[in-house]
């Protein structure tokens, strides 16, 4: 049965979901029930970690040699993926070992670099799913008398292939997908999911024994930094933050990274001269307006600033200001102002700096604390 549950989103009312995690436990207490009183559940249900309740009918229910399978269906609600729609199996046995043992099957991806939730070599089971699966299914242990214990292994029958279209292979988990979530609920267009999945790379990159980052927004800085500046990347990692320029400066600082540089269009990083550290267009964009104020500072007329912030894109300020010969004093302009907004956020916690281009000029510059980083790493 679907989630009642809804979150506003901008004007619209969303409806939620529920994650792997929380279908692994629900399937967990599903197949352990039917194991240990050898009748057939019609209704699971939990608690999910952020106290909102789940019920469900059983996808599936079919026993295996000794052990009872049962399968949950994953309702991403509004927040459709490539997971919406999978049965998370549980298949429970009987084990000679005491408590809860939970292992990950088919489908369920293995962790092969370090920095994930799980070490090298475990299920891609995260920490929070495998505590849904443990207190449920003790919850049944408890309800039916029962003191043994009892193996628990997931397994998504269609996870392997659905694994390919995720940044699963990109992270490191091989053979399938994730068993994930901290909340037990999705909540669509989550920022913070978002953010999650930028904290796993930067973790990542930190566990592996780097101490100096690349941040880029996107497809654009990935192009330009592969084709224009692949010296940079050698031996360094490189990972997208999309708007979240300050979230991702602040996960640099938490996992000590020693320099950061980022490296992106002026139609994004134009913004940070004026502190703007979400690019997203719904929260300030202001790029125009940053290019008029510095181009006036540096000499431009009124004709010319009115006419820059008429003009459409960062480019055609560009095409503008070269034409008048304003153009290099203004991105000096420019980039001392995001030297200074960069310095701030990080506090002092790593060098932090900023490389500018345009796919119509190319690269256009770079901050005073850029220049010294790409120097140290000559």
């Amino acid at each position: 049965m679907a989630l009642s549950y809804t979150i506003r989103s901008g004007q619209k009312q969303l409806r939620c979901g529920y994650t792997t995690g929380t279908c692994a436990a629900l399937a967990a207490a599903g197949a352990a029930f039917w194991l240990l009183t050898g009748q057939k559940p019609a209704e699971l249900s939990l608690v999910t970690p952020k106290g909102i309740p789940v019920q469900v009918e059983p996808a599936c229910l079919r026993r295996e040699g000794e052990a009872a399978v049962c399968g949950v269906r994953k309702d991403g609600g509004d927040d459709i993926d490539v997971t919406h729609g999978l049965i998370i199996e549980a298949h429970v046995q009987k084990s000679e070992y005491p408590g809860v043992l939970i292992e990950g099957g088919q489908g369920v991806g293995r962790v092969t670099k370090p920095g994930l939730d799980q070490p090298v070599g475990a299920a891609a089971i995260n920490r929070v799913p495998r505590q849904m699966i443990k207190k449920e299914v003790t919850k049944v242990q408890k309800t039916c008398g029962y003191m043994g214990g009892l193996s628990v292994t997931i397994v998504i029958p269609d996870g392997e292939e659905a694994a390919k279209k995720t940044f699963n292979p990109h992270l490191g988990i091989e053979g399938g997908l994730s068993v994930l979530g901290t909340s037990g609920i999705v909540e669509p267009m989550s920022e913070q999911a978002l953010i999650d999945t930028i904290e796993v790379e930067i973790r990542q990159a930190a566990a592996s024994g780097h101490d100096v980052l690349i941040l880029t927004p996107g497809h654009y800085g990935e192009m330009f930094l592969q084709q224009d500046a692949c010296s940079l990347t050698e031996k360094r990692p490189v990972v997208k933050c999309s708007n979240f320029i300050g979230d991702a400066l602040d996960l640099a600082a938490l996992y000590k990274f020693r320099q950061v540089l980022l490296v992106g269009h002026m139609g994004k990083l134009v913004k940070l001269a004026g502190g703007i550290m979400n690019t997203h267009s719904r929260y300030a964009d202001g790029r125009m307006e940053l290019i008029c104020a510095h181009a006036a500072v540096c000499g431009a007329s009124r004709d010319i600033c009115q006419a820059l912030m008429q003009a459409t894109t960062t480019d055609a300020c560009l095409e503008l200001l070269e034409r008048t010969g304003l153009r290099d004093a203004v991105l000096h302009s420019l980039l001392m102002a995001m030297d200074r907004h960069l310095s701030r956020r990080a506090q002092g916690a790593f060098q932090v700096g900023a490389m500018l281009f345009s796919n119509v000029y190319g690269l256009l510059g770079e901050t005073e604390q850029a220049k010294e980083i790409m120097t140290s790493w000559q």
